[in-house]
């Protein structure tokens, strides 16, 4: 669809229309006052020519932040569950490139957007150009606002408020930004604002400030100045109030509100454990000063998890119904779902609802799953029950009642924390003899039965989740090491759990472990239709996450950051990625190895640099050099000699058909000689 200006003289009013959207340019004083340089211009080639069902290849295709950020859909998370719908009227304040745009104008009746941006604007209306909802207002907002409607149902600052001393020149930049924000508002309409905590534990754990790229700066109250601030959630709350909102509700996106996957309230707080996706350096390098998970788990100890949410959704006005709210949107269109817990008069309800027509028919699977789930586990002397779901009458939505409960992994982990492998063992063979019920005459298995999905209260345990079932049989030992399997690959903790025990137990060989841990990625692979997950991604971005026994071993130099310590990594089935990572002291190691591991990484060191290979053993035995691969970033240039120009070389190890044990032995030797990046060029 075409690009069409218009000017009416007699209102001075300029416009823009590309297709269906309509850009209003009357205070747009023709210059952009700020732009990401060339990404933009890729961008709107990107928003012009593409369609926005190929985004997510382009955003693998180009390993590039400002592509990840301005394209993925899971931006869309933060505004999905509001409860906004076709009778209502939405200002979006600093739409950008338009990241959540969509989703908006798919909810609302009408969306009028504002951004200081030229480009953007056009970046925004070309790939919403098929929406005939939406006006995209350009220019600075303090002369936009004027013109603006003073009756909108939403009001959404997603990622704006932190900037508001550049909108508003007073004593209260703040608080009079949000005072011109609400003269906008319909009686009973709602503010919604997106925001990072300036506490967020991520900033405490060795991220740098998402603003200003710098360590600590908002924790140390940002001393180098600037014009971004963010704040805590009592910041946050009195500055409503004084600007006359009498009512607010405080959300916690986890991992934080730009690419949200877990949305917390204080009605439903995260549980221990809960909390696993932190490595949250997608934009630039970062430290690691300690596992955030587990200090995570001791916040929740303490009930100071407000204090340190990585980032706020503050809503001022009326409560939604939405307690807790977990997205799956990372897979396959037709698998595309949300879990929400809700109040539903008066009573807490669990629902999980279609994100797109396809997805529907995924639940419509589901509850005839429930149905025939229930038929298996009803007999006499069953010890397992499976929570009930209703569908909706179009079939868009499943609901559970809410059951209370410890979820059997909880119970699981605290065997781990006190050291009871035999409780562990006792909780674990009560879990096998429960889910083999009635197997042999069985004509569904639900293959989810990890123990996440298990509530366990007193004798009884119920299956809450039962997504992913099969009319084929499988055995209970098969269920079992699966959900061993999923269980220690979530949590590296996990490894001091003896794993000769539970292959004992369940009687399964080397060879049929591997069998099964093949099928396992099949079907992970088949539920994200072979996209990169956002982990994958950020490898694919190439950031690096130092640990903190780097700093102390002094081998991270001051001036440029070069690491001459091999770091190594374990592709535990979701590929490579820091969280799986370790630092050796250097050439030659050793080290131990848990089962299931696919492949292993080994980044000789983090500079410019020549590697000749030595020996490199797995369990006392060669490694065959056909099983080994290296970067495409390096060359050979000698016998089991490469050069890498640049400062991420690696090797890959592709443990395929090798001997797996309950603890391999890994060992490496290698020479290292790091290269000034002239002589690297010249032999790369």
């Amino acid at each position: 669809m075409g690009l069409d200006a218009t000017s009416d003289e007699k209102t001075n009013k300029k416009t823009e229309n590309i297709g269906r959207v309509n850009l209003d340019l009357t205070f747009y004083n023709g210059e952009d006052k700020y732009s990401d340089g060339q990404v933009e211009d890729d961008l709107l080639e990107i928003a012009r020519d593409r369609s926005p069902a190929e985004f997510q290849d382009i955003i693998e295709e180009s390993a590039s932040w400002p592509v990840l950020y301005h394209l993925s859909e899971l931006r869309e998370n933060i505004v999905e569950w509001l409860p906004v719908d076709k009778s209502m009227k939405v200002l979006e304040v600093g739409a950008g490139c338009g990241a959540i745009t969509g989703k908006l104008s798919e909810k609302a009746g009408s969306v009028t957007c504002c951004d200081l941006s030229y480009k953007r604007s056009r970046i925004n209306a070309y790939r919403h150009q098929f929406c005939d909802n939406i006006t995209i207002h350009v220019g600075n907002f303090t002369d936009v606002e004027k013109s603006l409607d003073r009756d909108f149902d939403y009001i959404c600052l997603i990622g704006v408020f932190e900037y508001a001393r550049g909108y508003v020149d007073s004593e209260d930049p703040y608080g009079d930004f949000l005072k011109l924000i609400r003269s906008h508002l319909k009686p009973g309409g709602t503010v919604v604002i997106a925001i990072e905590n300036r506490f967020g534990l991520k900033y405490w754990a060795g991220c740098k400030e998402d603003h200003l790229g710098t360590y600590f700066s908002s924790i140390e109250g940002y001393p180098d100045g600037g014009v971004v601030r963010t704040f805590t959630d009592r910041k946050l709350i009195e500055t409503a109030r004084r600007s006359g909102f009498d009512e607010y509700h405080m959300y916690y996106p986890y991992p934080d509100y730009k690419f949200m996957t877990n949305l917390y309230s204080d009605r439903r707080l995260p549980n221990k454990g809960e909390l696993k996706d932190n490595l949250r350096n997608l934009d630039r390098d970062r430290l690691l000063l300690f596992n955030e998970k587990d200090a995570y788990d001791t916040i929740l100890d303490e009930g100071l998890f407000n204090l340190y949410s990585n980032s706020y959704m503050m809503i001022l006005g009326p409560e939604p119904g939405v307690k807790f709210a977990r997205y799956s949107n990372d897979r396959a269109r037709q698998y595309r779902i949300v879990t929400e817990m809700i109040e539903q008069n008066g009573t807490c309800v669990v629902r999980k609802r279609a994100l797109n027509e396809e997805a529907a028919g995924h639940l419509r699977e589901m509850a005839g799953a429930y149905k025939k789930l229930a038929k298996r586990y009803s007999g006499r002397g069953c010890k397992l029950s499976i929570a009930p779901a209703r569908l909706s009458e179009d079939g868009t939505v499943l609901e559970f009642d809410y059951v209370q409960g410890v979820s059997l992994e909880e119970l699981l982990d605290g065997c781990l924390s006190r050291n009871d492998q035999e409780g562990f063992i006792e909780l674990f063979k009560d879990y096998m003899k429960r889910i083999s019920y009635g197997e042999d005459m069985a004509d569904i298995t639900d293959i989810d039965l990890i123990f996440s999905n298990i509530l366990v209260n007193g004798d009884k345990w119920t299956v809450i989740d039962y997504e992913w079932t099969t009319s084929e049989v499988w055995k209970a030992r098969d269920l079992g090491f699966r959900a061993i399997y999923c269980y220690v690959l979530e949590d590296k903790k996990r490894d001091k759990l003896s794993l000769d025990s539970i292959i004992e137990l369940l009687n399964i060989n080397s060879a049929t472990a591997e069998e099964l841990r093949e099928q396992e990625m099949t079907f992970q692979k088949s539920v994200t239709a072979n996209h990169r997950s956002l982990a994958e991604i950020r490898e694919l971005i190439g950031y690096r996450a130092v640990d903190i026994e780097t700093l102390e071993s002094g081998s991270v130099s001051s001036g440029s950051g070069v690491n001459m310590r091999p770091q190594v990594y374990e592709d535990t089935g979701r590929g490579f990625n820091e969280e799986e990572s370790y630092f050796a002291d250097g050439f030659p190691f050793t080290m131990e190895v848990p089962s299931g591991r696919k492949a292993m990484r080994v980044d000789p060191c983090s500079a410019f640099c020549l590697v000749s290979i030595g020996e490199i053993t797995w369990n006392g035995a060669p490694v065959p050099r056909g099983m080994l691969s290296f970067k495409s970033n390096g060359r050979k240039v000698g016998r089991d000699t490469y050069a890498f120009a640049t400062s991420d070389p690696g090797f890959t190890i592709n443990l395929k058909g090798l001997e797996d044990r309950p603890i391999n032995l890994f060992s490496v030797d290698m020479k290292v000689t790091e290269l000034d990046p002239e002589t690297a060029a010249r032999l790369g």
